[in-house]
C-alpha cells in the first residue's frame, strides 16, 4: 500500500511540475503561441496607408490654390502698371501744348543766320520794325483766309521747322524761351498770337494742340 502511495506521490509531483513549468513562460511569449503577427505588411496593397492619395490630393490642391493667387497677384500688378502709365500720360499731357510759328529774324537775333539765309545778309540789313511789319502782314492774311499759315511758314520762317510748315510738335514749359512758352500756355487751340519777341526774332504763333 505504501508503495502504490509512493508511486500517485511522484505522479501528481510530475504533473504539477509540468504544469509550473508551462506557467513560468512570459506572457508575451503565450500570446505568440496562441495569435500570428499583427504587423502588417507594407508591400500589401489592402494594408498600405490609405492616408497617402488623400495627402498627395490635398498637396497638389494647395499648389493650384498657390499658382492661382500668385496669377492674381501678377495681374493685380499688371492693372497698377497700366494705371500708373495711364495716369503718367494724362498729367504729361496735361502739361504739354503743341504750336507752330513763323520766324522772322532781325539785326537782333543772336544768331544772325538761318536755312534761307545762311550767310546772314538779309538778316544783318533787317530791322525789328522791318521783320513786325512782315509777320503782321502775314498774320492778317492768314486770319482773312487768304493764305495758310503752313504754306507761309514754309516759305519765309527763319527756324528750321519751316520745313515741317512751322510745326514745333509738343512742348513743356521750361523748353522754350520764357515770352514764347508763356504766350503759347495762353492761347486756346486755334488761336494765334500777335507778335512774340525772343532772343532768337519775332514770331507769330499758332497753338495747335
Amino acid at each position: 500500500m505504501n508503495k502504490n502511495i509512493n508511486k500517485l506521490f511522484a505522479t501528481s509531483r510530475a504533473s504539477s511540475s509540468k504544469t509550473k513549468t508551462n506557467c513560468s513562460l512570459p506572457l508575451s511569449a503565450k500570446i505568440d503561441r496562441q495569435q500570428p503577427s499583427s504587423s502588417s505588411d507594407p508591400t500589401d496593397p489592402k494594408k498600405r496607408d490609405c492616408s497617402s492619395p488623400a495627402s498627395a490630393k490635398e498637396k497638389h490642391h494647395h499648389q493650384q490654390q498657390q499658382h492661382h493667387h500668385q496669377q492674381q497677384q501678377h495681374h493685380h500688378q499688371q492693372q497698377q502698371h497700366h494705371h500708373h502709365h495711364l495716369k503718367k500720360r494724362k498729367m504729361s499731357s496735361s502739361n504739354q501744348v503743341r504750336a507752330s510759328h513763323i520766324l522772322i529774324k532781325h539785326q537782333g537775333s543772336r544768331r544772325k543766320a538761318s536755312w534761307k539765309d545762311p550767310e546772314g545778309r538779309v538778316i544783318t540789313s533787317t530791322t525789328r520794325e522791318s521783320a513786325v511789319s512782315q509777320l503782321k502782314a502775314f498774320r492778317d492774311d492768314i486770319i482773312s483766309g487768304k493764305v495758310n499759315f503752313e504754306d507761309i511758314a514754309t516759305r519765309y520762317s527763319d527756324c528750321s521747322s519751316a520745313k515741317r510748315g512751322g510745326d514745333l510738335g509738343p512742348f513743356g514749359r521750361g523748353q522754350m524761351q520764357k515770352p514764347f512758352e508763356e504766350t503759347t500756355f495762353a492761347l486756346k487751340v486755334g488761336e494765334i498770337s500777335d507778335i512774340v519777341d525772343t532772343d532768337s526774332g519775332v514770331h507769330i504763333i499758332m497753338r495747335t494742340g
